[in-house]
């Protein structure tokens, strides 16, 4: 284990409280801490030291666990001694239960009498670590709660906000065993986005979010990658190894781009959610786990079961509840606020006034269709702002080639855009009504019933006018 700090100084100007009512070998502890450079304050009593904790602050303290007027815990079951003190507890033998409800309680680590002296500065810098650790994490999600926060939740994306509010709910009545979650949308839509927005709110923040792109991993690391291995499972397999599994475990794991994964590899992970049991690759023991998995597909998966290149049974375990994000080009009007907001967040990622968007800039974002979605919008906008001039509007690169005088282009004058106005030519009424009813099916993920729905049509109106087509 790698130490911030060497062993030796762990010590060095640190105050410590130490509880211990032997003589001796509470002389020894305070000598051989003071010569490490500690100040320390010596207890013999739990009342004593519960008097010193509510006075003074501690960087560590050393416990003994039996004490004249009680044991130790009570002190850590009172919630007295801070999170920050890197507590240490000594037990005699026989004393290990304790030793492991005081970890519970928030010791850092026990030592078992009769212990070296040389073994305490190993055990505190340990401790040392771990607190530090913990406080990483706690920033992290922390960090991961306010960028979640930050998403843009205005106009059409306010019907997102719904959904994954509903999600929630369920999600806080059944803390435990909580049901898959499918994100349909095409790239660059903010899949992951929304898989961490649902982590970040749920009832598990606390725990890991693992995330794997699926895509990356060659079938033959699949099991070793999800499931871990033991020692000597395969020629490089030196030490043992847990899987994303059990590193997600009581947490979220989030399947990226879930339909590039092969179908035998599909069927793996099928056994392991509908199980909840996984087993390491070489190894024979069975091994419970408890995961939220949040599944994202660009693709249309009820074609891929079609194609036989999708598992219909995997569709249905992953399928309980769904997201779907549409393209950014269908959100019109609300495409203005949405890139206004991403400039706010750049501009305050790059210490930079946020700057006006120009009209031009407005105009290019209501016309472009984004194929890259709101991967490809944000990436313009960061470029732009980079090579922007303080003071002045902002350009994007992209719509300098853009004539304003333009505003019937075929793309602008596409009903579908805010900025429609019909052509002097005329229009094609039947070929639109087809063009509508297939980006509705779209929206449905294929599913034509709901596609009526949307469209506020019965389902045989669709079939007879795709038939017409």
């Amino acid at each position: 284990m790698k130490f911030s700090k060497q062993p030796s100084e762990i010590f060095k100007d640190k105050e410590i409280i130490v509880l211990e009512d032997d003589l001796l070998l509470g002389k020894q502890l305070c000598a051989f801490l003071e010569e490490k450079g500690a100040e320390i304050t010596r207890c013999k009593s739990i009342e004593e030291a519960r008097r010193m904790l509510n006075e003074l602050s501690f960087d560590a303290a050393l416990f003994d666990l039996n004490l004249p007027d009680g044991d130790c815990l009570e002190l850590l079951r009172e919630g007295i001694v801070p999170e920050n003190t890197s507590t240490v507890l000594m037990t005699g033998e026989g004393g290990i239960r304790s030793a492991v409800e005081a970890i519970q309680l928030g010791a850092s680590d026990y030592l078992s009498k009769p212990f070296d002296l040389d073994e305490l500065p190993y055990v505190f810098a340990k401790a040392d670590n771990r607190r530090k650790n913990v406080r990483l994490r706690q920033h992290n999600q922390e960090q991961e709660k306010k960028k979640a926060d930050d998403l843009f939740f205005e106009g059409s994306f306010a019907q997102d906000l719904e959904k994954l509010k509903k999600i929630l709910e369920a999600d806080r009545r059944l803390k435990a065993n909580l049901p898959a979650l499918l994100i349909n949308g095409p790239t660059g839509s903010g899949k992951s986005t929304y898989a961490r927005w649902i982590h970040a709110h749920g009832p598990r923040a606390e725990n890991s979010f693992v995330q794997v792109n699926c895509s990356t991993i060659p079938d033959n690391l699949l099991e070793s990658e999800l499931f871990g291995h033991e020692k000597g499972a395969f020629t490089d397999a030196k030490n043992a190894r847990i899987g994303l599994f059990e590193a997600a475990d009581e947490g979220t794991l989030f399947l990226d781009e879930i339909a590039s994964l092969s179908i035998p590899a599909q069927a793996k992970v099928l056994l392991a959610i509908e199980n909840r049991v996984i087993r390491r690759l070489g190894g024979t023991k069975e091994i419970n786990v408890d995961v939220r998995i949040i599944a994202a597909a660009n693709q249309d998966l009820r074609q891929m079961i079609e194609e036989k290149t999708f598992r219909e049974d995997l569709f249905h375990r992953l399928d309980l509840l769904r997201v779907s994000i549409p393209a950014l080009q269908t959100r019109g009007k609300d495409i203005i606020p949405f890139a206004e907001h991403f400039l706010s967040e750049l501009s305050r990622k790059y210490k930079l006034p946020q700057p006006i968007l120009s009209e031009k800039s407005k105009l290019y974002l209501l016309s472009h269709t984004w194929p890259g979605n709101t991967r490809e919008l944000i990436h313009e906008f960061e470029r732009s702002l980079v090579m922007h001039e303080k003071g002045k509007e902002i350009e994007l690169a992209a719509a300098e080639s853009l004539d304003p005088k333009e505003q019937h282009s075929s793309k602008l004058n596409d009903w579908l855009n805010a900025n429609f106005t019909f052509p002097e030519a005329g229009f094609d009424l039947e070929k639109e009504l087809i063009r509508l009813i297939e980006a509705a099916i779209m929206q449905a993920d294929g599913n034509v019933s709901q596609a009526a729905r949307l469209l506020g049509v019965p389902r045989d109106y669709i079939r007879y006018r795709l038939q017409k087509k």
